[in-house]
Formats: structure tokens, sequence, C-alpha cells
């Protein structure tokens, strides 16, 4: 009786490498097994250039965009801020479309100055509008007090004329990198506090102070002490202005909207045209 033959053992490996591929293969053929496949992650955003960082940069990405507010009983006061952004503005037009006050951006950092700041700036005050300055805070890069005497030398000084608005400090999401800066809470508070005391020396007048309640809850948690002495320019893109940050019963000024009308970035001051003239005179 002849004896049989075992198999080669290299035969039985092919052949079981032939099933498995072919079982892969028809697993790959159901429906969605395409989409389940991870997919290699892409290079991550370049970061915007420094100096490019504006009022509300990372509102709509954070906090979003609600509804428009529609007009309420309570008088307020149409306003706008700008920034190299938005480069040489029609102020003429502005004006016309019942805008009355703006804030032009003069510095960030210690480091840049707004291209278009003279421009904004001037022709914003010729056609009759209320105006002032503002400051992106970067608070990484150098000490609050070196950032607000860089703010005051660059532009954002004030004069008891009746139409210069006191100075904004500019607190928010940092677009070049950690949300917060690479600081603690406390470490942001003093930082914060620096800043406004300095102004306040420079000046004689205690600067406005523009944030998103998210923000401010995260980075300086929720801190409550600047509510008694620096009015607040609030950011929230939605129908109400919302939670207000610790410390403030009231917004001085609400940015509502990125996408208002000739430019983006559209304001409310809390009050008739006559209480924005009275935070100009102090």
């Amino acid at each position: 009786m002849p004896v049989p033959r075992s198999r080669a053992p290299g035969r039985s490996r092919v052949a079981a490498a032939t099933a498995l591929l072919s079982a892969l293969a028809l697993l790959l053929a159901l429906p969605g097994a395409a989409s389940a496949a991870p997919h290699p992650a892409g290079p991550p955003a370049p970061l915007p250039p420094r100096g490019s960082a504006h009022m509300g940069m990372g509102v709509l990405a954070h906090d979003g965009q609600g509804r428009l507010p529609q007009g309420g009983r309570a008088a307020q006061t149409e306003g706008v801020d700008v920034s190299s952004h938005q480069g040489n503005v029609d102020w003429p037009a502005l004006w016309s479309s019942g805008v009355k006050w703006a804030y032009v951006k003069a510095t960030e950092g210690n480091y840049y100055k707004n291209t278009s700041f003279t421009q904004q700036y001037n022709g914003s005050y010729n056609v009759g509008m209320i105006r002032g300055t503002y400051h992106f805070g970067t608070p990484n890069d150098s000490s609050g007090a070196n950032q607000a005497n860089y703010f005051v030398d660059g532009g954002g000084g004030w004069s008891p004329d009746g139409r210069t608005l006191p100075g904004v400090l500019d607190i928010e999401w940092n677009p070049y990198g950690a949300t917060c800066y690479g600081k603690t809470a406390s470490q942001m508070v003093d930082w914060i506090r620096d800043f406004v005391n300095t102004y306040r020396a420079r000046t004689g007048r205690d600067a406005v102070i523009y944030t998103a309640t998210s923000w401010w809850k995260t980075c300086t948690g929720n801190y409550a002490g600047f509510g008694t002495t620096n009015p607040l320019w609030i950011a929230r893109y939605d129908s109400t202005v919302g939670e207000l940050p610790a410390g403030w019963g009231f917004q001085t000024i609400w940015q509502y909207t990125s996408t208002g009308p000739i430019v983006g970035d559209h304001n409310r001051f809390n009050g008739a045209l006559d209480r924005v003239q009275a935070l100009a005179n102090g």
C-alpha cells in the first residue's frame, strides 16, 4: 500500500495567505468599509502672520455666530472697530449709515503698528465721529507695562478734546499659539493689571477692556476685580450679550457681529450719543 505524501509546508503557508487576502478584499468591498479606513492627518493650518490680529479674531471659532440682535427699547449707538485687516475705510459711507463712533487698532504686542492707522484714525475724525484706539495684547511677548507704554507711544494716548475715547486693551484668544499665552490665571490677571495701571499712569484714564466671557473664564479664572474701574467691551455674536464676565453688571460696548455693512465688525454702545461723548470726556 503506497504511503501518502505529506503536503509541503510552503504550499500550506501560501494557501493560507491567499485565503486571508481574499477575505480582506471582500471586507473592503462592503459598503462603508472605505470610509472607516483611517486617513493620514494633514499638515496643521498655518498660523497667521504676526501683527495681523484684530478684535474678535477668535470669536467665531470659539463662540460661534448666532442671530443678529433686533432693536430694543434702550438707546444704543452704532460704532465700528477697524485694523489693517480693513485697509482704507469708506468713512463717509459709514457715517451716512448711522455709525457715530469708531475704534482703530494702533498697536500689537511690542512689535507692530497698524499700517493703515493714519487713514483710519484721521478719516473717522474728519467725518465727525468720536474715535479711539486699541491695543491687541500678547502677554507672552513682554510685560503689561511694556505694552501699555508701546501703545501710548504708538497712537494710544488720550486728549480731553471731547472726540477721543480712552484706549482699549484687546485681550482674547491667542491667534499665534496657546490660548492663554502660556500663563496661569493669576499670571494673566497680574499682566492685565500691569497694563491698565500703566495706561492710567500715562493718560489719566482707565482703559476699556475688550474680551469674550468664554476666554475670560478660561484664562483669568473669571476674575472679578476690574469691573469697578475698567469699562467692559464684550464680544458676543448673537441676539443678546449673554453672560458677562465676573465683576461687571453691564457692558459699555457690545461687539455683536463680524459681518456688518461696509466693514465687518459692528458694535453697539450701551447708551445714546451723549453717553459716548461722556466716555470721551472722562
